[in-house]
């Protein structure tokens, strides 16, 4: 009889010698000529451990099929199955390779994606050591074509960790992916998990809420298992990354309240409350710091169908972490039938978050959102820890040719900063395109009124040299805590303007300082005149287009 630990640590998931031939990989795609060879080899080169290789191509009409076959031709665990017609998603395809394996494994590789070395080894010495039903590993979101990575859902993933029923980790809602993943082939079979069929978005939350609540045995891994690609230039972007049409969002919605309704049908209260509260935390806050982006028929509609599923939520969802971002941000939706104060919502839904002011109080000195919304309070932020409460720290970069300068200004948050007391703040630059820092330094805070403090210091931005670079600050108390956070761009009055700079070591920087989608300060440098003249081509191309 198998023991029912709480939370083990597991020191058998390692990969020290081959795996039996035990794991099929479904790759799926649809006119993907360009990438499929690659994310084909890529589960083939995972050695012997690989049975099967199933590459269902969903009726393409570039020669993805053909190239297969090609592929498949020298590849004798390489098989081909080609659908007559396409299916219009991701779901039916899966579902065609899951009816297809013929192996004890199954995990699924997407067309424009790559397994990394060792990834199948990892997932299969887990699931075998710990006679899991599924094994699930770190993805990591490449962005291309700077290559800068991000990992997925990373504080699951720390180490290797055997859970004898996902309840035990209700944060496991959050990882919606089903990539990143090895399932026990009969596992699905038996209890009928299938992806949605047909043209249906979002269908991994689906699909996970399915594999979670059938309580599975499941077995984390900290190693990379799986690489996905963010082509954000591409011409055709993937499903997750078109979000400028409603109906994405309304797709989103959808998925997500069938997962909690699949969680809460098969007695997962826990885990179903978990997946109502990470809507608020990341699909709510995502989709927020995107409403400047669109029209105001856009905003009207998502504000409607949003307010429409948060009325499902009982007291208990509200209950829960009521201080966090995502939940305020939720209630000011909730309790306005029009869109309002978006600026201040974009901020909010940053990470980390920033409360903008007015920081208002009703006639007996409760924090609210503002005086004509009294009902959506503030009172959680009088109690919270220094360290995470959404403070905001206004900034304004000065490119001169002389001597640039960064200033900054922190805002008082219901006395809780003075109550702190700040000190000081660091300061440093962040490339976007591989995350190496430049120019750190620390500065003192000064009062400069009753109820802000402010820093001033130069910024050499030769130094930064040419790219995209995201302005990182760490406010420092003097009781010990301290909170980092990124800056309110102040706009207006030519503060986010393109400037040409002289520069000794590069001749001339052009600088544009901006505002991100969710309004904190970037800057972006080209440096010399072959620089200068790129950007001024790319302008023009794009204003001829």
């Amino acid at each position: 009889m198998r023991s029912d630990p709480t939370d083990t640590p597991d020191t058998a998931g390692t990969a020290e010698s081959p795996r039996p031939a035990q794991v099929g990989v479904v790759v799926i795609g649809y006119n993907d000529s360009a990438h499929v060879g690659d994310a084909v080899r890529s589960a083939l080169a995972q050695g012997p451990a690989v049975a099967e290789v199933v590459a269902v191509d969903d009726c393409s009409t570039d020669g993805s099929a053909e190239l297969l076959d090609r592929l498949a031709a020298d590849e004798p665990r390489l098989r081909v199955v080609r659908r007559s017609v396409n299916s219009g998603g991701c779901g039916s395809p899966r579902n065609a390779g899951i009816d297809a394996v013929t192996t004890p494994y199954v995990m699924f590789l997407d067309s424009d994606d790559v397994l990394p070395p060792g990834a199948v080894d990892a997932l299969l010495a887990a699931a075998t050591g710990a006679h899991a039903e599924v094994a699930s590993g770190l993805c990591v979101r490449r962005e291309l074509p700077s290559g800068r990575e991000q990992p997925w859902q990373a504080p699951l993933y720390t180490a290797h960790t055997v859970l004898a029923r996902p309840a035990q980790r209700p944060r496991l809602v959050h990882d919606t992916l089903c990539v990143n993943k090895l399932y026990r082939t009969d596992f699905l079979r038996e209890h009928g998990i299938r992806f949605p069929e047909g043209r249906f978005l979002y269908e991994d939350i689906v699909f996970t809420a399915r594999v979670l609540a059938a309580g599975p045995r499941i077995a984390l891994v900290p190693d990379r298992v799986y690489v996905w690609h963010v082509r954000r230039a591409a011409e055709q972007l993937s499903l997750s990354l078109d979000r400028e049409h409603i109906d994405n969002w309304k797709a989103r919605v959808e998925a997500c309240a069938l997962a909690y309704d699949i969680l809460l049908g098969a007695g997962q209260k826990e885990l179903a409350r978990a997946a109502r509260a990470k809507f608020l935390d990341h699909e709510v806050r995502m989709y927020a710091r995107e409403l400047g982006l669109r029209d105001a028929h856009y905003r009207r509609a998502w504000w409607a169908h949003t307010r429409e599923y948060l009325a499902r939520y009982d007291a208990a969802d509200w209950e829960l972490n009521p201080s966090a971002p995502g939940r305020l941000l939720a209630r000011v939706v909730l309790e306005s039938p029009e869109p309002r104060d978006l600026p201040r919502l974009r901020e909010l839904a940053a990470r980390p978050a920033r409360l903008l002011p007015p920081y208002a109080r009703t006639p007996d000195g409760v924090p609210v959102w503002s005086p004509d919304l009294p009902q959506v309070t503030l009172t959680p932020f009088l109690t919270r820890p220094t360290g995470v409460l959404p403070l905001v720290v206004d900034a304004e970069l000065r490119p001169r040719a002389r001597a640039s300068t960064l200033r900054l200004r922190l805002h008082e948050l219901y006395g809780r900063v003075a109550e702190a007391g700040p000190r000081e703040v660091d300061v440093e630059w962040q490339s976007r395109d591989d995350d190496r820092t430049r120019g750190r330094t620390t500065t003192p805070l000064t009062p400069c009124g009753p109820e802000s403090w402010s820093a001033e210091l130069p910024v050499d931005l030769a130094g930064l040299g040419a790219g995209t670079w995201d302005l990182r600050l760490t406010v420092r108390f003097a009781d010990g805590a301290q909170r980092d956070v990124t800056a309110h761009a102040l706009a207006g009055a030519g503060r986010l303007r393109r400037s040409a700079v002289p520069s000794a070591r590069h001749g001339v920087l052009l600088v544009q300082p901006y505002a991100t989608h969710s309004g904190a300060l970037a800057v972006r440098v080209a440096t010399g005149v072959r620089g200068v003249l790129q950007v001024a081509r790319g302008r023009l191309r794009r204003l001829l287009h």
